[in-house]
């Protein structure tokens, strides 16, 4: 093929103008090659037999030096090239004078400016073959517009080819093959390492900087920058469709500013931990600015950062807020899993031990007493003053042979311990080497997982060095371990694609919102539809004059409650009145609500006593609809005690929802108030759940308040705003 740009040297695509460039793509790219293939995570990314680095440079100051010095540096050994037209050599590597002298090339990691980047990866494209792409590059649609458009035809390029590109503005890749990034520190690759996917590229540096000094080891680092084509959901599908039991690494650790793709992260993180991995992630941008108008209780309390947390742990993604969070998290998913909930802490100091045993406690992890015979027996191999009471305190002077008398009588004789923290520091008088060493070597033997907190990064730093490079991961901090360890045990099991089952209500559903019109359902409307979904409700009737009211009160039964119809928020406007029991009630109640400003009617209830409670869905974007639960009265208006899911939800979701309320207790009945029936509850949110995936079209529900009875579980009121 005789292309546009075979007569365009290396210094003119560099310095074409915009409009050039343009009829440059343009011309190459004829409107059957848009085939828009979707990012694919290819070999030529992860383990390139050729790497061109275009804008390489002597001065390591630079991001191009830097990269290649990285490459260099850390063994690689495909075939290196280089494109720089003022150099003949640049760091020991053949330099070319421009893209069009180079061979064919797995892999291009380009550090030039944004605007001579569009026709050097369609020059690497269609003429070297390259497939994949890192554009280190900033000045993209990070910065206006005009960059915008020069990210999108490179991306067009590079889809029209099946490519892959990373960024642009980002730091690179880093794999056991190479590392493509322009960055330090330059972590220890060991496919049995942590896959790191950050969105952000400093904040890659930092959290790498937070974990290797404590031992943890990466498999593959992967900075995003601008996800023009690839992000953060793309890696995570590609690490669970290539997943090998053997050889795959079983920890994934995610920094997001954004999530695009919330289908695809549910998708492939929970997939990935019903394979065995374990996954922690940081998603920043949490606060927002500023109220968030809402018209219903879930609007108000139901935030894009709430459905994050419900994302999350749909999923089974443990969330982290911070790098030094997730760098502790990450090395504590290398470490084997604690099955059970009851620790023994080994120890020398006390006041580390406390406050590990304090926050393990408040956690609801168990640190147990130890008595009996085992626990006499290793008290008389310790010298006097120590204690097996647990913490178990060797003291100070104790020995190597008595820290090893302990963890043999925690791992083989205390049935009633699941596994065990050792602290172990040193105040600097002598070398702790041999302690470690036991832990190391207890660590590879024992039954019963081990958690090294070895606090004395400076005292002890030569020996937990020492220790580190045995391929151990240290915890110098015992609070952020506990943290650590208790968040993580806080995730319900993952939810898989499989669980959803056929929602019989479907087409009536379907017939009834086609029907209605956007904005607030009536209350006939609003009777139609839950009665059509499943969703129990109080009887009810809507009048429009007295005689009505009267009969209709008569036929429920005294007392009722009365409400007025028209205005969105009754209560504001005094139209609930509650405890009527007799006509004169009545006949007074319905004058009183017709007047209120845009009252159209009267709705009649019976009057129902038992415990207010709370469920309401919010659709959330791209996320869905967030379906949050709560008791009703001051636990939502005042102390905002509600538990919010993504849609669909299971049984088990359900049930984690409300163990997890902090009023949870008022369900079991107080102060002689009879229990309220959960599994009714139960039903009726996994109706609401099958309510809004039938029917998308519900912005707004709320079911406030439910009745909830011994025997059942009612709506007394419900609001539905349609938005199609």
């Amino acid at each position: 093929m005789t292309l546009l740009y075979k007569s365009v040297n290396y210094a003119q695509i560099c310095t074409y103008n915009y409009a050039f460039q343009r009829k440059l793509l343009a011309r190459f790219r004829p409107a059957d090659m848009y085939n828009q293939n979707q990012c694919m995570i290819n070999r030529e990314l992860l383990n390139p037999s050729s790497i061109v680095v275009i804008g390489a440079s002597n001065d390591i100051r630079k991001p191009g030096g830097k990269v290649l010095m990285n490459i260099l540096a850390n063994g690689y050994r495909g075939n290196l090239y280089v494109v720089n037209p003022k150099e003949s050599e640049v760091q020991g590597v053949k330099s070319f004078p421009d893209a069009l002298s180079l061979p064919q090339t797995d892999l291009a990691i380009l550090a030039v400016p944004a605007s001579y980047c569009p026709a050097l990866v369609l020059i690497l494209a269609m003429e070297k073959q390259t497939r994949a792409f890192i554009i280190i590059s900033a000045g993209f649609s990070e910065e206006n517009a005009e960059g915008a458009i020069l990210e999108q035809d490179i991306v067009d390029v590079i889809n029209d080819i099946g490519g892959c590109l990373i960024g642009p503005n980002c730091i690179g890749v880093i794999t056991t093959n190479y590392a493509g990034c322009f960055t330090l520190p330059v972590p220890k690759l060991d496919p049995h390492g942590v896959d790191f996917i950050s969105g952000s590229g400093a904040t890659a540096v930092y959290v790498m900087e937070s974990a290797i000094p404590n031992g943890l080891t990466f498999s593959s680092v992967f900075s995003v920058g601008n996800s023009a084509q690839t992000g953060v959901e793309d890696i995570l599908e590609y690490l669970d469709e290539s997943f090998d039991e053997e050889t795959s690494s079983r920890v994934k650790l995610l920094y997001m500013e954004s999530i695009q793709k919330p289908d695809k992260l549910l998708r492939h993180a929970s997939s990935l931990i019903r394979k065995g991995c374990r996954i922690a992630a940081i998603k920043a941008g949490s606060s927002e600015a500023g109220s968030r108008a809402a018209s219903s209780h879930t609007g108000a309390l139901a935030s894009p950062d709430t459905a994050v947390d419900a994302l999350f742990r749909k999923a089974g993604i443990v969330r982290c807020y911070s790098r030094s969070e997730l760098a502790t998290m990450g090395a504590l998913f290398m470490h084997k899993k604690l099955e059970g909930n009851r620790l023994a802490i080994i120890t020398h100091a006390g006041g580390p031990a406390v406050m590990l045993t304090d926050i393990l406690s408040s956690g609801g992890l168990e640190v147990p007493p130890i008595s009996g015979r085992a626990a006499e027996q290793l008290l008389s191999k310790l010298y006097p003053g120590s204690s097996v009471a647990n913490p178990i305190d060797v003291l100070a002077t104790g020995s190597v042979e008595q820290m090893e008398a302990a963890i043999e009588c925690v791992d083989k004789e205390l049935d009633n311990i699941d596994g065990m923290c050792i602290i172990f520091g040193s105040p600097g008088l002598y070398s702790v080497d041999p302690v470690y060493r036991l832990i190391d070597e207890k660590m590879k033997t024992c039954s019963k997982p081990i958690y090294p907190i070895l606090p004395s990064t400076i005292n002890a730093g030569e020996e937990i060095g020492s220790f580190l490079a045995r391929g151990r991961i240290n915890f110098p901090d015992e609070v952020l371990f506990g943290q650590a360890l208790v968040k993580s045990r806080l995730i319900p099991e993952p939810y898989f694609p499989g669980m959803e089952i056929p929602i019989p209500a479907f087409e009536n559903i379907r017939k009834l919102i086609d029907t209605f019109p956007d904005g607030y359902l009536t209350p006939v409307q609003v009777q139609q539809l839950l009665d059509a979904g499943g969703i129990s409700r109080i009887r009810e009737r809507v009048v429009n004059t007295v005689e009505e009211a009267v009969s209709t009160a008569l036929s429920f039964g005294f007392p009722v409650v009365m409400k007025v119809v028209g205005p969105i928020h009754k209560t504001d406007v005094g139209g609930v009145l509650l405890n009527l029991s007799n006509h004169r009630d009545i006949e007074e109640a319905f004058d009183h609500l017709m007047t209120i400003e845009g009252s159209t009617g009267v709705l009649l209830q019976p009057m129902l006593k038992g415990q207010e409670l709370f469920v309401g869905a919010k659709r959330e974007g791209s996320f869905g609809h967030l379906i949050m639960v709560g008791l009703g009265g001051i636990f939502i208006e005042v102390l905002k005690d509600v538990q919010a899911g993504l849609a669909p939800l299971s049984r088990s979701d359900i049930s984690f929802m409300i163990r997890n309320l902090k009023s949870n207790k008022m369900l079991e009945g107080v102060r002689g108030q009879p229990p309220i029936s959960v599994e009714k509850w139960t039903d009726l949110i996994v109706a609401v759940s099958d309510l809004v995936i039938s029917a998308p079209e519900i912005a707004e529900m709320d079911l406030n308040p439910l009745m909830g009875l011994a025997d059942k579980v009612v709506a007394a009121d419900a609001r539905i705003r349609i938005e199609k």
